[in-house]
């Protein structure tokens, strides 16, 4: 598969023109959101393209980026929203609007499996088998072609993921679990924010 990758420097530019309907991802220095620095967000429109924006961590000043973050007309799609909306809140300081989570709707639909993961959801969804194994490498200097590939796949399929694990969703008569839980999302990162990381709701 031919992928258009474009790595941005600090931010987007000013005269791109994305779809109201985009993939999300990030890439840290670590999961520890009060030590390890964002450094990366992948961007794909869902036609095999993937805009890399590689931070500046001294100021994170990226205000095209942070305009479509917040826009509320742009539905976005990630996978495990709650550790991206986190670190993207702390670092960018911007409140994401209008969010989906894959993994939170391979929760509810996929009942069938215990594993959800986005390789496995790519692999049942898209047919493709995907290399994780840069998933804990450095981000934080120049990026290897290797990782600027790893960084791209991470966010190419979600369209397709989304839209299936939708109609799972719907189907079975859970898109309404689906709908009231993903508005918790922000509360869930706010709780994060706070250090209150265990599952609040448990005996």
């Amino acid at each position: 598969m031919n992928i258009d990758i474009k790595l941005h420097k600090e931010d987007l530019p000013d005269d791109l023109k994305l779809s109201d309907n985009i993939a999300i991802d990030c890439e840290f220095m670590g999961l520890n959101v009060d030590r390890d620095a964002l450094c990366l967000v992948q961007i794909s429109t869902g036609k095999n393209d993937a805009h890399i924006i590689q931070l500046n961590r001294e100021t994170y000043n990226a205000p095209n980026l942070k305009s479509v973050l917040g826009n509320k007309k742009i539905c976005k799609i990630f996978h495990y929203a709650r550790a991206d909306i986190l670190f993207i809140k702390k670092y960018l300081k911007v409140n994401v609007e209008n969010i989906n989570c894959t993994k939170i709707m391979s929760k509810l639909a996929r009942s069938y499996s215990d594993k959800h993961g986005l390789k496995d959801l790519i692999k049942e969804f898209a047919g493709t088998d995907i290399n994780k194994s840069l998933q804990s490498s450095d981000f934080g200097g120049e990026l290897s072609e290797k990782q600027l590939q790893y960084c791209a796949k991470d966010v190419i399929y979600l369209h397709k993921i989304y839209d299936s694990l939708k109609k799972i969703l719907i189907r079975e008569k859970r898109d309404n679990l689906y709908t009231n839980s993903i508005k918790f999302i922000h509360q869930r990162v706010d709780l994060d924010l706070a250090s209150f990381t265990s599952d609040i709701w448990s005996h």
